[in-house]
């Protein structure tokens, strides 16, 4: 079972790596908080975060209504 959820971690890696390699703001969208300090930046992705669990729910219901 860890084999299976590295693997899995691993295949969602280079799936963001892919995702950040296009132009979708991912991480970016209206609504996304981004606080700029003197030294650092923090993003915080809420949009982004509902929207992806939006999806990831409507496939998993897909798919369980099989």
């Amino acid at each position: 079972m860890l084999i299976v959820a590295g693997v899995f971690l691993v295949l969602l890696g280079l799936v963001v790596a892919l995702i950040s390699r296009t132009s979708l703001p991912i991480g970016r969208l209206p609504g996304d908080i981004v606080w700029r300090g003197k030294h650092t930046t923090f993003y915080f992705p809420i949009v982004t975060s509902l929207i992806l669990s939006a999806a990831i729910s409507l496939v998993l219901w897909l798919i369980g209504r099989r």
